[in-house]
């Protein structure tokens, strides 16, 4: 996977959201406030934007060695966030070294916890692991895990991100 893009209602509360809470870095902005919002016909088609619909910016984050996170502030018909029983993309998840950090950084970048930590699920509930779902200030759902001693009894190598 090179990115996951993703919409929310304000790029800045978003920006603090995943540079102060996951350590992202802006790689780029692909629209700015500088720029005209790009909407229309085409836009709509080549996208799949409802009617009316205006990209008005877009940035570029790299967030460790994992995929990039694409985001874009647009105007027009939009729905609230999705959850884990909606269908399509319901939550991203970020490998976490330590845990307890990531959490903290997230709520005090404007993240709520759900609940507590607590063991993965089978296959990923090796020793020392632990996961937790924070919602974003937007509403989307952002999975913590850490699986220090990896996957097992898998039919295929599931990818983790390398120690750094």
């Amino acid at each position: 996977m090179q990115h996951t893009g993703i919409t929310v209602p304000d790029l800045e509360v978003a920006t603090h959201f995943f540079t102060e809470g996951l350590g992202a870095e802006v790689a780029y902005d692909g629209l700015s406030d500088a720029d005209e919002p790009r909407s229309g016909d085409q836009v709509e088609r080549q996208l799949g934007l409802p009617r009316g619909a205006a990209i008005h910016k877009q940035r570029f984050f790299v967030i460790g060695g994992g995929p990039g996170l694409e985001v874009f502030e647009i105007s027009g018909e939009q729905r609230p966030a999705s959850g884990l029983a909606d269908f399509g993309l319901n939550h991203i998840s970020f490998y976490c070294d330590d845990l307890d950090g990531a959490i903290r950084r997230l709520v005090a970048a404007g993240g709520t916890k759900l609940d507590e930590v607590h063991d993965n699920s089978r296959h990923e509930d090796s020793p020392g692991n632990d996961s937790i779902y924070v919602k974003a200030p937007w509403g989307m759902l952002v999975e913590l895990q850490t699986i220090p001693n990896g996957h097992y009894d898998t039919v295929a190598e599931v990818w983790m991100p390398e120690r750094r």
